[in-house]
């Protein structure tokens, strides 16, 4: 083992001890964390409505506190970003990771407290190490460097000192000043927001850098990682980085887009370490390589509920704390968190994969959805982006459905749809581009990803002949009330076969 990782091997032994007993006691692990979130937001105005001060159990908290999706949290985030304090957590909130997704808003600004970057976001990543080291002790990825891909901030225009921007980026902003000896690019390249410019900025940054593992999305990556090696004009990674050994990925799937990084990184030793990661907060971490599951944090100031999927919508429905769930059933995550996130319906679905330990797979959203590069469209997002198209160019829209072509070694990734028209528009190409327009002034994410065709190009629209969802249905014998055409899936499942019948 080098010297280094005995070090710090040494200094992490505590905290793998810590990880061996939540692992061994979930429940009464999980009880902790309910009642220390319960006791510090005792005496702010959320837990002053609810009497959090008089709930002792699980029960009554979940008899107690509703189950809220954003739009019941953002009243109190718009208090938030004009300065009130102790609303849904102690103190004042002065960062707020933005992303998008809500059916009524652009985006969504999710409250970051002191607690959840230091005891969630940033204890995160440090476990990442650390497991990865703990299964991994002849490690070489010391005194190497970490490229980090994120994103940007801006101020608040809300307040002078509120600030908002992609977790990546407040996470970057907020880290202490030694940790720059570990990652690459600086600050200043890490933080810009043109994205082309900030390509160019980390190619220079890094390609010269002893690179030893990666941490971003997949799709940006690949963007990102094909400029550098156009620019050192070499076949592939480990000529660049030849101590290049491990990939910390997370966002969305990444199957797609694996044999594309054994192309770039053609090493039986490169290994891909998966993690969950979100604005609200940081979830699991894939603490066994060879195995898919991600293992569940439990102390990390988070409260979880599992609410089977046939409970969605219900005004009350039931949910399932960690010691009651089930393996291999798809369960709605609600967290309750130190952030001031109180039961929040996130929006993920996972499966149990392991309940000794518990360990968890992403198996979709509750909605559907397309997040193939982490544009996060939603069938809201669909809808009004095609009625904006409709009305600018005349078309009226009879079935669609909508998917993802995936990046391919020398081409882009896009999104197809295929419409069948009551009345097709006069100009197919003029309706693609207004919708995709549409999509980009709804949807921040969508956006940022069709930014000069980067990583996304635009949309692809293919007619549909008549009855094609109709005979499609029928094939399937789903014709009747109770069965819809999926809309929006973010797979190739339902339009390869819908395409292979719209030949015929």
């Amino acid at each position: 083992m080098p010297i280094l990782n005995s070090i710090i091997s040494l200094i992490n032994s505590k905290r793998i001890k810590q990880i061996e007993a939540f692992r061994e006691n979930p429940g009464e692990t999980q009880q902790a964390q309910l009642e220390y979130l319960l006791e510090t937001a005792s005496n702010t105005h959320y837990g002053e409505l609810y009497d959090f001060k008089t709930i002792r159990t699980a029960g009554t908290y979940r008899e107690r506190v509703p189950v809220v999706e954003y739009e019941g949290v953002k009243p109190f985030v718009e208090r938030l970003k004009r300065g009130e304090k102790d609303l849904l957590w102690p103190g004042e909130i002065k960062w707020f990771a933005k992303s998008s997704g809500t059916t009524s808003s652009k985006s969504k600004f999710i409250p970051v407290s002191k607690e959840s970057l230091e005891d969630c976001h940033f204890r995160g990543g440090k476990d990442t190490i650390s497991l990865y080291l703990e299964n991994n002790p002849e490690s070489e990825m010391f005194p190497g460097k970490c490229l980090v891909l994120g994103g940007s901030h801006q101020i608040n225009s809300f307040s002078s000192d509120s600030y908002y921007g992609d977790l990546s980026a407040i996470l970057i902003e907020n880290m202490p000043y030694w940790t720059q000896f570990l990652k690459t690019p600086g600050p200043s390249i890490a933080l810009m927001s043109e994205w082309e410019a900030k390509m160019e900025k980390m190619t220079e940054a890094t390609i010269d850098e002893n690179v030893t593992s990666l941490a971003g999305v997949p799709s940006w990556f690949l963007v990102l990682l094909k400029n550098i090696l156009k620019r050192a004009g070499k076949s592939n990674l480990l000529e660049v980085w030849p101590n290049l050994e491990l990939f910390i990925h997370g966002g969305i799937n990444f199957t797609p887009y694996r044999e594309q990084y054994k192309q770039l990184i053609p090493s039986d030793k490169m290994n891909y370490m998966e993690t969950y990661n979100a604005s609200e907060g940081f979830f699991a971490i894939q603490d066994d390589l060879s195995n898919e599951g991600m293992l569940l944090m439990l102390d990390y100031g988070i409260f979880y509920e599992f609410m089977p999927l046939s409970e969605l919508g219900k005004e009350h429905p039931k949910t399932y704390t960690i010691d009651e769930v089930e393996k291999n059933r798809d369960y709605a995550i609600i967290i309750s968190t130190n952030g001031g996130l109180w039961r929040y319906l996130i929006g993920d679905t996972v499966r149990f994969v392991s309940l000794n330990p518990h360990r968890i797979i992403i198996t979709g959203r509750t909605k559907h959805f397309i997040n193939a590069f982490g544009e996060e469209l939603i069938v809201d997002n669909a809808e009004r982006g095609l009625d904006i198209a409709c009305r600018k160019t005349g078309a009226v829209i009879k079935e669609y459905t909508a998917a993802p072509v995936f990046m391919g070694t020398n081409s882009k990734g896009r999104h197809q749809w295929l419409i069948e028209f009551e009345k097709k528009p006069d100009n197919l190409s003029l309706f693609s581009q207004t919708l995709d327009e549409a999509l980009k002034s709804i949807n921040s994410d969508y956006e940022a990803k069709r930014y000069k065709d980067m990583t996304l190009e635009q949309l692809e629209v293919i007619p549909a002949r008549n009855n094609l969802f109709v005979d499609w249905l029928a094939s399937k014998d789903k014709l009747g009330g109770q069965h819809k055409v999926p809309r929006l899936a973010n797979n190739r499942e339902y339009i390869d076969e819908l395409l292979e019948m719209n030949k015929e």
